[in-house]
């Protein structure tokens, strides 16, 4: 669906590249997370494969066209939902009556229902809202847009424990097998039960893209008491319960849930590379 094919792209009055030659494919019906330190270009990414950004060369193509080329087929089926936005003032109301038609397969009961997750009234005025608020409204409607791709920039950012619940809840309830959803994000924690596969960027190239189910298979991920051996451990941090480890899985082993945190960590400083 989407393919990332040979991109390079600086921001103008600037040398430094952000991408140089990276390509990547992605396909629908997966939720991706997308991770990497401050300014390796998580967020100029998602504004490449949107069309808000063109790259300096190569080229981003949704379903064989190129994004940046803005075609209203391609557009109806692209909804990104960045970091920092203002709402406008008006109603709910308004703002749905004049940005539906946008979207084909715009959907008033998910809106409902996604608003009903984060305990909103569907009723209510945009620019009264809190930081917090407005992110639920607006996550809400790109939910309910229908888009195809959907992208996120730090959604739980300014929500607090009980939201990022409710998000989490929202968006496992209204994704589609044709959907495809990449999540952008610093906190992990808050999206690592949603994610079936993880991209971690690293300037110009990927340092990991693997499925969780290819993941968790090859590894595992315990705590183990500072007296337990550490032979087999490939890479591990201090926790309360003692030492959060990774080990390579064996036969007699059974999975064990993704420790997303772990892993970036792991990964960055080069403890374990997948094959």
């Amino acid at each position: 669906m989407i393919d990332v094919k040979n991109i390079s792209f600086n921001y103008a009055g600037s040398k430094e590249q952000i991408f140089d030659h990276f390509s990547l494919q992605l396909s629908e019906n997966n939720i991706y997370g997308l991770l990497g330190k401050n300014g390796t270009g998580k967020s100029t990414l998602l504004y490449l494969i949107s069309g808000l950004l063109r790259p300096k060369s190569g080229v981003v193509e949704i379903d064989g066209i190129n994004s940046f080329k803005r075609r209203p087929e391609t557009m109806e089926e692209i909804f990104i939902v960045p970091e920092e936005f203002d709402m406008p003032a008006m109603s709910l109301d308004e703002y749905v009556r004049i940005s539906q038609p946008f979207y084909p397969r715009f959907s008033r009961e998910v809106l409902n229902n996604c608003l009903n997750d984060f305990e909103l009234p569907t009723s209510l005025k945009l620019n009264s809202l809190s930081m917090g608020q407005k992110k639920k409204v607006f996550m809400s409607f790109a939910l309910a847009a229908g888009t195809r791709l959907l992208m996120m920039d730090e959604p739980t950012n300014g929500l607090d424990i009980p939201s990022k619940v409710q998000f989490r809840r929202a968006v496992a309830n209204n994704m589609t097998e044709d959907r495809t959803l990449i999540i952008s994000t610093h906190q992990v924690h808050d999206v690592e039960s949603l994610l079936d596969h993880i991209l971690i960027l690293s300037r110009s190239k990927l340092l990991l893209n693997a499925s969780v189910s290819d993941i968790c298979s090859q590894y595992s991920f315990e705590y183990r008491t500072p007296g337990e051996p550490t032979d087999d451990v490939l890479y591990s941090e201090p926790a309360v319960q003692g030492n959060a480890v990774i080990t390579r899985m064996k036969e007699d082993m059974d999975e064990t849930p993704l420790n997303l945190e772990l892993l970036f960590n792991a990964v960055t400083l080069g403890k374990i590379n997948l094959k």
